[in-house]
């Protein structure tokens, strides 16, 4: 079975962003939130300001696209079944960021930290990290399908799939997302895909993102915190993942935990711009004591490993039930564990059965004919900023929304609200006094010795792997926000 020739979609020459956005080192384009998160800090050096930085001309890519449904953008079209039918375009056309340069930002402040680095705008995506991660509930299908499974085998293949997914649904998209206030959260609730959706920024030095998910049929609970520890190494960026990753299948009683694997994006200052995910990633089934072991390949020196990933499934006992292979950008394929090393085995002697598949068993070309699917990145139809449909719904705020939100939800901020609709100089400066609010707050805690109160997570111990972590105390649902700080 061969797989078609890009299972993920890759935009020829990323023209929505301009056309030589990646030659002028533009490397934000392809990190993924975490490797992002640690940016536009409020101990910034204050070298520079947004207000310096000519805001670019915007880049109207395709004006009959306003708006499929017929309604205006803060509207929502109900389907004929009764479920809300979201937004496919933004309120404005995006910017050309075709002009700027990251390194001519970042020579100015060598020997700072990364989390001292204030960016401008113009880099930015109109999300928030907090929706960002959000972006895992994309594929919550696969969380679905391992509900639905009676094997935990293949429960424990889906759950996989999952945390794979969650790596790759990103790794082309253009621009950052906005740093969470502190005290910032966002909620989404999706009636269609069957879950709702809380997440906090909790900390912001360290910058910590906690969140909550669960399933409307009270089916799973996905939860988990984000803190990345960010190394600049000249040419090159790395996240190293903090936090654990959990996920409950609240049906077969059964909880999974994992963290993601490390980041890196390289040729930071000159060079064609690319990433890669490596490092070993144990997702633990802490019911049966079964395990998935998944390697993320480095790409090497010739680049024949990029974007690779093998491993296998073990039971408590330690024998290997499957193995899964595949690239975390496209496909990945599951096959027995006898059939998977007498493949690498004879691709090893230079057998003819290489040289007539000329298929790598990591899906390069093609797979193992005793191989099936467990999940595949499908085609999609990318608009503004490289979303997909579900990203660009994220900060859709819908008629009478702004009534039962939180003040703090991520949809409020008005340099996000600007920027989605096109008011460059506005969302600018939005930005700036945003953070010199968020400074003076805290300048005003240290003096009064007052301890800032996270409102919806809690610092406690993850039941499961016994490490510290951030609980969600509950509560948020009620829509009681009478205590909510004004962050905006």
């Amino acid at each position: 079975m061969r797989l078609p020739t890009r299972c993920f979609p890759y935009r020829e020459g990323d023209k929505q962003d301009g056309k030589n956005s990646r030659k002028k080192g533009f490397f934000l384009n392809n990190m993924p939130p975490e490797l992002l998160h640690g940016f536009d800090s409020d101990n910034s050096s204050g070298d520079f300001s947004e207000a310096n930085h000519k805001v670019p001309e915007m880049l109207d890519l395709d004006p009959h696209q306003s708006n499929r449904t017929g309604k205006h953008n803060g509207e929502t079209e109900i389907q004929e079944n009764g479920i809300k039918r979201h937004r496919t375009s933004l309120p404005a056309p995006m910017f050309s960021r075709s002009d700027f340069s990251v390194w001519s930002i970042l020579k100015k402040c060598i020997g700072l930290e990364l989390s001292k680095i204030t960016m401008p705008i113009v880099f930015n995506e109109p999300l928030s990290f907090l929706q960002r991660i959000t972006e895992y509930m994309e594929h919550i299908y696969l969380i679905n399908k391992a509900c639905s499974h009676a094997d935990p085998l293949e429960r424990m293949q889906a759950v996989a799939a999952f945390a794979v997914s969650a790596v790759a649904s990103q790794w082309e998209r253009t621009g950052k997302p906005f740093n969470p206030l502190l005290g910032e959260t966002y909620e989404l609730t999706r009636e269609d895909l069957g879950f709702r959706f809380i997440s906090e920024q909790v900390s912001h030095h360290p910058p910590i993102s906690a969140f909550y998910s669960e399933g409307l049929n009270k089916d799973f609970i996905f939860h988990g915190s984000i803190y990345p520890k960010l190394k600049f190494w000249g040419k090159s960026i790395e996240a190293e993942p903090r936090g654990t990753i959990t996920l409950e299948l609240l049906k077969h009683n059964e909880a999974y935990t994992w963290t993601n694997p490390t980041c890196c994006v390289h040729n930071v200052i000159i060079g064609k711009l690319w990433l890669e995910q490596y490092g070993v990633v144990e997702i633990v089934n802490h019911s049966t004591g079964d395990k998935c072991v998944l390697n993320f390949k480095p790409c090497g020196l010739f680049g024949k490993e990029l974007h690779r990933v093998e491993g296998y499934i073990q039971d408590k006992h330690k024998k290997k039930l499957c193995v899964i292979y595949g690239k975390w950008t496209e496909c990945l394929w599951c096959t027995d564990p006898t059939t998977y090393e007498t493949y690498k085995k004879s691709e090893k002697r230079g057998s003819e059965q290489k040289k007539k598949s000329h298929s790598s068993a990591a899906g390069n070309k093609g797979t193992l004919k005793e191989s099936h699917c467990i999940h595949k990145l499908e085609d999609t139809v990318f608009t503004m900023y490289n979303f997909t449909s579900f990203a660009v719904s994220l900060n859709e705020l819908e008629p009478g929304m702004e009534a039962i939100l939180a003040p703090t939800d991520c949809r409020l901020r008005p340099d996000i609200r600007n920027m989605e609709n096109g008011n460059m100089d506005m969302a600018s400066k939005e930005k700036e006094r945003l953070e010199e609010k968020q400074r003076a707050a805290r300048k005003e805690r240290a003096k009064d010795e007052v301890e800032w109160h996270t409102r919806w997570f809690h610092q406690g111990t993850n039941p499961y792997t016994g490490t510290p972590d951030w609980l969600y105390s509950g509560g948020y649902f009620d829509r009681d926000f009478s205590d909510c700080p004004d962050i905006y």
